[in-house]
């Protein structure tokens, strides 16, 4: 079993878009039994697969043990492809952590979640608190959404910060040039200085993901965007492999 992380500490940057490609990808390219784990209490992840509704169990209650996650985990149209999603019950869970006093909770519930899933790909809410702590403690590797601008290159450099600051032992970190347009000037720069970079182009077929609330590599699995989408997951599963 790995843990994928998708986080970035700034927002806005398709996180939720990509944790959902490439939790399609493991389990429609790799056929490897995946679970998409949303820890964003804007609840993204189970939107764009059609599955936003309301649920018995609040998503907190996994954290605290008073909700087994069997409870909360819903199938996707995916074969091999189930979410954990979130709610606005996760607003407090920095606090929650902090009151727990657990610092590997998050990491050994993906352990006891790994015995039914090869893949657990965690979208991640943009801060920079216990919550992403957590995660770096679980990830086997953290991939960051870099949409081209001095903004994302000042987050991936806090995120290097904070990890190199306070984990002696952390997961690689994997930046990706996302949203890009090659006809913008500083697009095109930004990615020249960083050409072993994995790059998502901008495209209006990831636009639909949320109109469609279906999977890219379903209605569109030709398009650019959804073809670099494979070739990152591709990536990803090589690095992982090496780990």
């Amino acid at each position: 079993m790995a843990v994928i992380a998708i986080y970035s500490v700034k927002g806005g940057v398709g996180k939720t878009t990509m944790a959902s490609c490439l939790a399609w990808c493991s389990a429609a390219v790799s056929r490897r039994k995946t679970l998409l784990w949303d820890l964003d209490a804007a609840g993204g992840a189970a939107f764009l697969y059609g599955l936003e509704g309301p649920v018995k169990a609040r998503a907190e209650g996994v954290f605290s043990r008073e909700k087994s996650p069997d409870k909360l985990i819903r199938a996707t149209g995916t074969k091999r492809l189930d979410v954990l999603p979130a709610d606005a019950s996760l607003r407090a869970l920095d606090r929650q952590f902090a009151a727990l006093g657990k610092k590997r909770r998050l990491a050994k519930i993906a352990a006891q979640l790994g015995r039914d899933y090869e893949r657990i790909v965690l979208d991640c809410p943009p801060v920079l608190n216990e919550i992403s702590t957590q995660v770096i403690r679980a990830a086997d590797i953290v991939i960051v959404p870099m949409p081209p601008s001095p903004l994302s290159a000042r987050a991936l450099k806090m995120i290097r910060d904070e990890i190199a600051g306070n984990h002696k032992r952390h997961p690689p970190i994997l930046p990706v040039l996302s949203m890009v347009d090659s006809r913008r000037t500083l697009h095109r720069d930004l990615s020249g200085e960083q050409p072993d970079w994995p790059v998502i182009p901008m495209a209006s077929a990831v636009e639909q993901i949320a109109v469609r609330r279906q999977p890219l590599g379903e209605f569109a699995p030709r398009s650019p965007a959804a073809l670099a989408f494979r070739r990152l997951w591709t990536a990803i599963e090589r690095k992982l492999a090496t780990i």
